[in-house]
């Protein structure tokens, strides 16, 4: 199993070692969501390095989190656990949340 949070520190560590940015979030959110549009390219172009895209993707949304200083891992177990508890009503082909 991973530690997210080792994973965490261990992104934010690379980041400094290599003298990436870890101060501007912005500059961190449109790399992220550059790295986002890649794996999308990739997918839509059927290209073999969709898995190394998404992972892009992965470190750099980790690493962000480490900068912002939020334990990713715990953020996603308690949306994971919201989102089994919410319920979903189908209205004309779209799914609408009924209740949180």
């Amino acid at each position: 199993m991973i530690d997210l949070a080792q994973l965490q520190q261990r992104v934010y560590q690379n980041k400094i070692a290599k003298g990436f940015n870890v101060t501007d979030i912005y500059q961190e959110f449109c790399l992220l969501h550059g790295e986002l549009s890649e794996a999308c390219d990739a997918y839509r172009k059927k290209k073999d390095d969709l898995g190394e895209e998404l992972a892009d993707v992965a470190i750099y949304l980790i690493g962000l989190s480490e900068i912002l200083g939020i334990n990713l891992e715990e953020e996603i177990m308690n949306k994971i656990e919201k989102n089994e508890k919410r319920i979903y009503e189908n209205k004309d082909g779209v799914l609408l949340k009924v209740t949180e």
